[in-house]
């Protein structure tokens, strides 16, 4: 496992736990969500927070050992950039057959050992989503993209319920979509300690 530190707390943690940063044209602070920019990298905790305290503190000149220039926008770019990320994997594994949408095949799926990353949309239906039971694999469960973001991965208006198959770009995903919790806050901050919902009583 690649760990790095982060540039605000000092801890060192995995790579999927963090957001890296480079400098781009003009020494700009630039999101490598997808870890592939050139550059010396400069890693920050996958949080809306620290990131702004990274901002805020002028941490990124201290890693940069430069001065460095800072987006006004770089949290909510950020978010944006991990949000496009997610909806691309997720759109490649609809086309490739590793995820579906909608209630009836979303349950059916959950029933099958298969299938094992639940998402469901944080603004739909609380009773309609606890009819579906989520798999009992830890950090498998995804509830904080809208309904709207799913339709775009889907190629629909809206989406509530999806699953994805093992395999494939679930873990991918699961890295994603687990670094956007960290940046809605009403959520889990901490990805490592990410929860699904209680199942639904049975009878």
């Amino acid at each position: 496992m690649v760990e790095r530190r982060c540039i605000v707390t000092k801890d060192t943690l995995p790579t999927s736990d963090l957001i890296r940063f480079v400098l781009g044209p003009d020494d700009m602070v630039t999101p490598d969500i997808s870890g592939r920019l050139p550059g010396r990298g400069m890693w920050v905790s996958a949080n809306s927070k620290d990131i702004a305290k990274a901002i805020d503190q002028n941490l990124f000149s201290k890693a940069a050992k430069q001065k460095v220039n800072t987006p006004d926008n770089l949290v909510d770019l950020t978010q944006r950039l991990i949000v496009k990320h997610a909806i691309n994997l997720l759109s490649m594994a609809r086309k490739s057959g590793h995820a579906i949408c909608g209630f009836e095949k979303t349950k059916s799926a959950m029933m099958s050992e298969r299938w094992y990353i639940l998402i469901q949309a944080e603004d739909g239906s609380t009773p309609q989503k606890q009819k579906i039971r989520p798999s009992a694999v830890a950090n498998s469960y995804i509830s904080w993209l809208t309904a709207q973001e799913l339709g775009l991965a889907f190629g629909r208006e809206n989406v509530i319920h999806a699953a994805v198959s093992k395999g494939g770009l679930s873990a991918r995903i699961l890295l994603e979509a687990n670094r956007l919790a960290g940046f809605r806050e009403k959520h889990v901050a901490n990805p490592s300690k990410i929860a699904g919902p209680k199942p639904a009583a049975k009878g």
